[in-house]
């Protein structure tokens, strides 16, 4: 079976619009999906890339954006969210732990749901350990194992890996060596992934 990485990152708001509908699309396009947490963070500050800090117009208008997007997908987010989130890191090493013990998507839905929807900001309290006892699990036994030096380290390690992979943003979609940057470019990269690109 084709296959799509999903990399994104907890913290990236436009990641929300995939969140709750990219493993539907994939199912629906025959299409195996592996998501991959990473720190979009680290990638911004090796770019000098600051997207919407002190410039009032841009961030304007990507709330308005989300929300129509938004709304054509049938999500009912209470915009602006909480935005940036101090607790990105932390956020994306439960992310990362989630992924090698098989739970990161329920987790990832749950943060993102109480983010956007609920408006408490992913990787602090209540969210934090809300979303993590969602998908069954000890909070607690969570978020120490999030912090511990070895799960920075993971998460370190995938995010040099996007980097490598040409991965700049949040959420992106890599099909064998082709990258796919943006929440509206999810269907390009599963048509690429099933063989309807021009790749194909």
């Amino acid at each position: 079976m084709a296959h799509i990485d999903f990399w994104y990152s907890i913290g990236s708001t436009y990641t929300y619009l995939t969140v709750p509908r990219i493993e539907e699309a994939a199912r629906v396009a025959g299409v195996g999906l592996r998501w991959r947490p990473f720190n979009v963070r680290t990638v911004m500050v090796e770019q000098n890339n600051i997207p919407f800090m002190n410039k009032p117009v841009k961030a304007a208008y990507m709330w308005r954006d989300i929300g129509r997007r938004a709304e054509r997908y049938g999500l009912t987010p209470h915009l602006p969210a909480p935005y940036p989130l101090a607790g990105l890191e932390l956020a994306n090493r439960v992310a990362v732990l989630g992924e090698e013990e098989g739970w990161v998507a329920a987790y990832t839905r749950a943060t993102y749901r109480r983010w956007f929807e609920e408006r408490q900001p992913a990787g602090e309290e209540p969210n934090l350990s809300e979303s993590i006892a969602e998908t069954g699990l000890d909070p607690a036994r969570v978020i120490e194992e999030a912090r511990s030096e070895a799960t920075g380290a993971v998460l370190d390690a995938v995010t040099e890996e996007a980097m490598g992979l040409g991965v700049f943003g949040s959420p992106s979609f890599v099909v064998g060596a082709e990258v796919f940057w943006g929440d509206d470019r999810l269907d390009d990269a599963l048509d690429w992934a099933r063989g309807l690109g021009s790749g194909g």
